[in-house]
């Protein structure tokens, strides 16, 4: 049997970033993590592109915009959305989460939805780089080895 499977090298790899600022304390250690582990998987900073937007809403279009120029070898999306009193945050999750996937498929680059979606501040703390890990660096791993899948197939 023959296996193909993604070593976690990110040398010569190009990402994009996108970044909402809304949460912004949140989504900033999002980024750091991201970067750091990045970098230390092989990849060069200069191949990092970073958009910011305004919030996890309007990421979709970003990535799209992103994903027709096929510069990049896969896209984060990274935003911090947290439930409030209204079913609003549901909605956004799930239309952003359904967007990036159609983005991914439609135009085979893989776009990494590393959108924290919590119930309260004590579970976006912990997914921002505490107890739970940081998920802008757990993207940024799914990514590296995806591509790297991907260029065997």
């Amino acid at each position: 049997m023959k296996e193909l499977a993604g070593k976690l090298d990110a040398k010569g790899m190009k990402f994009a970033l996108v970044v909402s600022r809304f949460n912004s304390f949140f989504t900033e250690q999002l980024l750091k993590g991201s970067q750091d582990c990045f970098v230390r998987h092989g990849g060069d900073e200069n191949d990092l592109t970073l958009i910011r937007v305004p919030g996890a809403n309007d990421i979709p279009n970003v990535v799209q915009k992103l994903a027709v120029s096929k510069q990049y070898d896969a896209i984060l999306a990274m935003g911090a959305v947290i439930q409030g009193a209204t079913p609003h945050a549901d909605l956004i999750e799930n239309t952003v989460a359904r967007a990036l996937s159609q983005i991914s498929l439609a135009y085979s680059v893989p776009v990494i939805n590393s959108i924290i979606a919590a119930e309260n501040l004590e579970q976006v703390i912990e997914r921002a780089g505490s107890k739970m890990g940081n998920k802008g660096w757990d993207g940024v791993m799914a990514a590296i080895e995806l591509v790297a899948v991907l260029r065997q197939i």
